[in-house]
């Protein structure tokens, strides 16, 4: 047992010894949208996103993908003058599969932090932070393709909304509210080691 455990040891360390680490810088649109049962008539509010983001090696073709990501998100209403916006200190981390071809998928949890909360209508802004909790939970999918011989790469991802963002507390609401967000963006490798 001892001896297959040191077996796999030396295959992981190995495979990671000669696999890329990389770390870059990404940014891109949010097409965000509010859901939940709190929520009437939510339009698509374009905004943007930028971060950074780290692959650390596992095993061939399989890496860990943590992201620190500012995301303005949040959406529009009927009023075409009414919108709220909610951002956010994303955090997700990622499990990343190379499929070949400088294409990759991935998916894991995330986690966001508020920054600030507001809602923009007829010129004016007020801010909402008070009735937004602290914390937000998604779950991201997504796809991304390195553009060959270069640093560029493309990526598309749905951040799924799995929490209630609302602070019941001081909304006076019984029901929920969720982030749904649409990201595309590039990204852009500043460095890597290891195997080219």
């Amino acid at each position: 047992m001892k001896k297959l455990a040191l077996v796999i040891l030396a295959g992981i360390s190995f495979a990671t010894a000669n696999a890329q680490f990389q770390f870059g810088a990404k940014g891109g649109f949010n097409f965000s949208t509010l859901g939940g049962s709190d929520i009437d008539d939510a339009k698509t509010l374009v905004n943007f996103n930028v971060g950074v983001f780290a692959r650390l090696p596992l095993m061939d073709r399989l890496s860990l993908q943590p992201e620190l990501v500012y995301s303005v998100q949040g959406a529009k209403f009927d009023n075409p003058d009414e919108s709220h916006h909610v951002n956010y200190l994303n955090i997700p981390i990622l499990l990343r599969y190379s499929v070949g071809s400088g294409f990759g998928i991935y998916t894991g949890p995330q986690i966001g932090f508020l920054l600030s909360a507001h809602n923009k209508f007829d010129g004016n802004s007020i801010n909402e932070k008070d009735f937004f909790n602290s914390a937000d939970f998604a779950w991201a999918v997504g796809l991304s393709y390195r553009i060959p011989a270069t640093r560029l790469g493309i990526d598309a991802r749905y951040n799924i909304g799995i929490a209630n963002i609302e602070d019941r507390s001081n909304s006076n609401q019984t029901g929920s509210v969720r982030n749904d967000v649409f990201q595309l963006g590039v990204t852009y490798v500043l460095f890597s080691t290891g195997r080219k």
